[in-house]
């Protein structure tokens, strides 16, 4: 059977768990989240594996990237990835690709950058179902009213991180 790495990692923002899986990083999320078991269930199936807590260079790699974007020294990251999910919410986590560092979209303005106005409902869930957070901004995402809404990290979290980027800095 297939083996997705996995790690715990607590960081001075989060305790997360990273999981990798032949060298892509499929997994950095809360370990504490309420949809923890369902987004674990999703990737086993879909990748077809079990979760094994070993590490690995993409994990390492990982760690890395994240304490340097805490630290505000990194903007972007450059971790291989593999993503599960359905072509929809694949759609969706390819456009918050998109949301650069330091500024924030809408659930409504991402809908519309998929061509799918009307799906505002369904863009909040696949950006819920995210499972590499931080990486894949979902954290950049807000009500239109300019509202914090829903967080797999909660909702103190999500505004630390906002406020984390929105202090710019020069890499």
């Amino acid at each position: 059977m297939n083996q997705i790495n996995i790690q715990y990692y607590k960081t001075k923002y989060a305790h997360f768990i990273l999981g990798s899986f032949e060298n892509k990083l499929c997994l950095l999320d809360f370990r504490y989240r309420k949809m923890r078991t369902t987004v674990d269930n999703r990737l086993k199936k879909g990748l077809d594996a079990v979760f094994v807590e070993q590490d690995d260079e993409i994990l390492r790699q990982t760690r890395k990237q994240l304490d340097e974007y805490f630290d505000m020294t990194r903007k972007e990251f450059d971790i291989p990835m593999i993503t599960v999910g359905t072509d929809f919410q694949k759609s969706v986590w390819k456009a918050l690709l998109q949301v650069p560092y330091g500024t924030t979209s809408t659930y409504l303005q991402l809908a519309k950058d998929i061509d799918n106005e009307k799906a505002v409902r369904a863009v909040a869930n696949a950006n819920g179902a995210n499972s590499i957070g931080i990486i894949i901004p979902c954290h950049r995402i807000i009500g239109t009213n300019g509202e914090l809404t829903g967080y797999g990290g909660g909702l103190p979290l999500k505004k630390r991180l906002l406020t984390l980027e929105q202090n710019l800095f020069l890499c």
